[in-house]
């Protein structure tokens, strides 16, 4: 029997590249009766959801726990898996190339509860279809359009 799930891949694995794994976890946060998502803006200009690499050891909870303190200062309840994507990209702020399996969740629950302890990020809220345009990775975008097929 075949998966009914086809994988969601996005970005051109290069022939003759060697490709690091870097394993991610990033959540959707929305205010305003899901009218706004949060995104946060990296230096290089590049916009994401919130979320990052796995650290050796941690669940995806607690990377997202972490994660959260670090770029936007909140504490969330994750709520809904959204899915796994793997992107393939080059960084060249890295000169690596990567295969990025990212795992994806929705926040049923997020507070405030400090100011975030990364202070080269900009946070943005921003509507559910400015963020599609806006976000740069397409599993990003993958993980925001699930969501909201089933929220809009």
């Amino acid at each position: 029997m075949e998966a009914k799930m086809k994988e969601a891949v996005f970005g051109k694995k290069e022939e003759g590249k060697k490709y690091q794994a870097r394993y991610g976890a990033y959540i959707v946060i929305h205010r305003n009766e899901k009218q706004e998502v949060i995104l946060v803006q990296a230096p290089n200009g590049a916009f994401f959801l919130p979320g990052g690499e796995i650290e050796k050891g941690e669940t995806h909870a607690q990377t997202i726990a972490r994660e959260m303190l670090e770029e936007v200062g909140f504490k969330v309840k994750i709520g809904t898996y959204l899915g796994e994507a793997k992107e393939y990209f080059y960084s060249s702020h890295r000169d690596t190339y990567f295969a990025h399996p990212g795992y994806f969740y929705l926040a049923d629950q997020w507070e405030k509860v400090a100011e975030p302890t990364e202070k080269n990020n900009q946070l943005h809220w921003v509507t559910p279809d400015d963020a599609m345009l806006l976000l740069k990775r397409g599993s990003h975008r993958w993980a925001l359009q699930k969501w909201m097929k089933n929220n809009y």
